[in-house]
């Protein structure tokens, strides 16, 4: 169980990563490097993203990586959560049949 609860760590930590990188993007406007570099969302997003990649080796260290990298799928079903409650964006039925699979996908890999 510890196993699992570190791989959601690790896609926590990816997601929220992302969810900076698009909130320092949207700060900035059209990219500009010079800005993003020195953007604290950014700077978050990729601290984030250093932790995450430690936990990820821990990860790796104890799991089968047939079960955890398909795990990491979970990330793309929080992203789309996030973009719906963080971005306002319109969610399609069609995305949300692909939550769908997503999840009874990861349900049959973990189990």
């Amino acid at each position: 169980m510890t196993n699992y609860l570190i791989l959601l760590g690790n896609i926590l930590l990816l997601v929220t990563g992302q969810i900076l990188f698009k909130l320092g993007i949207q700060k900035i406007g059209p990219l500009n490097l010079w800005k993003a570099i020195f953007s604290p969302y950014i700077l978050s997003g990729l601290a984030l993203y250093g932790v995450a990649t430690a936990l990820w080796f821990v990860v790796l260290s104890r799991m089968n990586l047939s079960v955890a990298y398909p795990l990491q799928s979970l990330a793309y079903v929080l992203g789309l959560l996030a973009a719906y409650f963080v971005f306002g964006e319109v969610i399609t039925v069609s995305k949300w049949v692909g939550v769908a699979a997503i999840l009874f996908g990861s349900y049959m890999i973990a189990r």
